[in-house]
């Protein structure tokens, strides 16, 4: 069984868990279910936006912890003032070391940045806790989904006014994946049966294939600011970053430092 696969497996059971817990109905009377969401969509496209979606996250399977007692108002706040377009937040315990606690805290800290709950959406119920738990947008995983599920949560994430973006990692993901509640594509270049190969080279691969209406962002293993500055020219106006970032003792100055490279 593959790393993908066993949190896949695993989320199963934690979906089926926090239904049993929190309803539906509980979850729409969060304050932040009713609230207009931020678009990252336009944040990105915004003239002189770093493209920069700047991640919070703890730990990962591949690296372990990588910056377990960090305070997310903290890093996500310090992120806004030095200019992410953007800022992921794991929710993910099991595989990250993420909470719904660290999406909450960072939507109160951060009211108009556009934020993406990071997790493994299997079940339209998750995209109803992102809503409620301050979510603007929801990642889809091409290779945890079938073309069915991803226009299901889709669409369930656009009847909530969010938006999406969908990860894919090779040639017949995108091709065989559905774009009608697409917002934004994503080439995330780390090899999720493993965690740990990376290939680069994927994000230029697939660059002239993603659809032209779709904004497109390389995702992962961007462990410099000249790498930016590649795949800008191969038409990327985004560019998800997180453990290059959170490995330091101070995030927002690394991110700080890779605004100021990239675009040197």
């Amino acid at each position: 069984m593959t790393i993908l696969e066993k949190i896949n497996q695993h989320k199963r059971e934690e979906v089926f868990t926090s239904k049993s817990i929190t309803s539906v109905d509980e979850l729409r009377s969060s304050k932040y279910f009713d609230r207009k969401c931020n678009s990252l969509k336009a944040s990105l496209m915004a003239e002189g936006s770093s493209g920069i979606i700047a991640e919070f996250k703890r730990k990962s399977p591949s690296k372990g912890e990588i910056n377990p007692n960090v305070d997310v108002e903290e890093v996500t706040a310090g992120y806004a003032l030095s200019g992410a377009a953007g800022v992921s937040v794991l929710t993910d315990k099991a595989f990250f070391g993420g909470s719904k606690n660290d999406l909450i805290k960072a939507r109160g800290k951060n009211p108009d940045l556009p934020l993406l709950r990071k997790d493994f959406m299997i079940d339209p119920y998750q995209v109803c806790e992102a809503k409620a738990w301050g979510a603007d947008v929801i990642l889809l995983i091409a290779a945890s989904l079938t073309p069915e599920k991803i226009n299901e949560l889709g669409a369930k994430a656009h009847e909530l006014g969010m938006e999406v973006l969908l990860e894919v990692h090779n040639e017949e993901e995108l091709t065989s994946s559905p774009m009608d509640y697409v917002d934004i594509v994503g080439v995330n270049n780390r090899n999720l049966k493993n965690f740990n190969e990376s290939n680069f080279k994927a994000s230029l691969d697939l660059s002239s294939l993603i659809p032209a209406d779709k904004v497109k962002i390389s995702e992962s293993c961007i462990n410099d600011p000249s790498v930016i500055k590649d795949l800008r020219k191969s038409g990327y106006q985004g560019f998800l970053i997180g453990e290059s970032f959170m490995k330091t003792k101070d995030p927002a100055a690394a991110l700080s430092t890779y605004i100021i490279e990239s675009k040197g």
